[in-house]
């Protein structure tokens, strides 16, 4: 009898200790749960909130230092930009530059602000004009766009001299145009890598524009540089640089020089050409085409279809073209002499980023014809 009271006893105590083991590690398993979740929602709370709008609005600055329009700027300035939105600092780096040329040893972020670091002192009583060009971006990629200007002296005073104005793009985006401007009494050649600007500009989305901070008496002229491939250096084949023919000349009187219109044209944009076919025919079968041929090359055509009511537009490069508009019986997309009335042939003149509307094309009764 005492020995199955043992047994018994034994045997309890193992249960308890098996119970007691049990728990214990079933309070370790929640204790890791109560871990785990407090660490995936810490993580969570550093996550932007998921399901909100997109960042689609363009990044800009919103304070400088030294401001633009500051004078006695201390020779040891380093300058600090700071702008709207995180940005991407690669980008952002490469697109600010300062004119006069000077060499940034350091660029260092801290949040938003960007601060420079220059190798040597800035001259005395001279104007530098720093500026952020349109391929800088925030993080979430949108382009700044236009650019901006920051224009400070080291000098008792800011000169007063100034252009403003806006230009008339044709065949461009006038947005992020530069506006290099220099003294026409130096003989400077335009040059976007030696920054040697006696003033600069960055033209608006509308393409009004100023250039501060020039010296008066002074007379000056303007080139319009257009950076179409955004490597804020001139290449002839892909770029535009227009002169404008006005000399500037601003004096202690009328230091500035205000509501200037700039006419810049792209070169190599294509125009566009309007107008509307006229058939007086019962017969409206087949396919109302309006085809243009090169005249430098008639291999090189341009075809359309032209609207219900006859009414078409071409867009094509500058050049001389002949036009002529058919009825396509056949859907082949070229014109069959014999069998397909037609207009007689047009020529018209296309220049860059131009128009010509209001062309008519009537369609013979009859097939044939030149």
């Amino acid at each position: 009898m005492s020995g199955s009271l043992r047994d018994t006893g034994r045997a309890v105590d193992f249960a308890r200790a098996q119970l007691c083991g049990s728990w214990r590690r079933g309070a370790r398993c929640i204790a890791c749960a109560v871990a785990l979740l407090a660490l995936v929602s810490g993580c969570a709370k550093k996550e932007s909130p998921s399901g909100g709008p997109p960042d689609l609005d363009p990044p800009r600055v919103v304070s400088a230092l030294p401001d633009s329009g500051a004078a006695n700027v201390p020779r040891d300035v380093r300058p600090t930009l700071t702008f709207s939105e995180g940005m991407e600092p690669r980008s952002t780096q490469d697109a600010v530059s300062i004119a006069p040329p000077v060499e940034i040893r350091q660029r260092r972020w801290k949040g938003r602000s960007l601060t420079l670091v220059f190798s040597d002192s800035l001259e005395r009583d001279r104007t530098y004009t720093l500026f952020v060009s349109g391929t800088a971006h925030d993080r979430h990629g949108n382009v700044y766009g236009t650019g901006k200007t920051v224009v400070f002296s080291t000098g008792a005073e800011f000169p007063p001299g100034s252009i403003a104005g806006r230009i008339n793009a044709r065949g461009f985006a006038a947005g992020g145009t530069y506006l290099w401007c220099y003294n026409a009494g130096l003989g400077h050649a335009p040059d976007s890598t030696a920054r040697d600007f006696d003033g600069l500009g960055l033209a608006d989305d509308d393409g009004s524009f100023e250039i501060s901070g020039l010296a008066v008496p002074g007379r000056y002229r303007l080139w319009a540089f257009v950076d179409l491939n955004g490597n804020r250096s001139l290449e002839p084949v892909s770029d535009i640089l227009a002169a404008v023919d006005t000399t500037f000349e601003l004096t202690t009187l009328n230091p500035n020089a205000k509501d200037a219109l700039l006419r810049v044209v792209n070169p190599r944009a294509p125009g566009f050409v309007a107008g509307t076919v006229v058939d007086s025919s019962a017969d409206s079968t087949g396919v109302l085409h309006v085809v243009a041929v090169s005249a430098r090359d008639t291999t090189t055509q341009v075809l359309i279809e032209a609207g219900r009511d006859g009414i078409f537009e071409l867009r094509l490069e500058v050049g001389t073209w002949n036009l002529r508009a058919f009825r396509d019986l056949d859907a082949n997309r070229t014109w069959q002499r014999a069998r397909e009335r037609a207009s007689a042939p047009l020529e018209v003149v296309v220049e860059p980023a131009g128009r010509v509307s209001s062309v008519t094309l009537t369609l013979r009764t009859e097939t044939g014809g030149p």
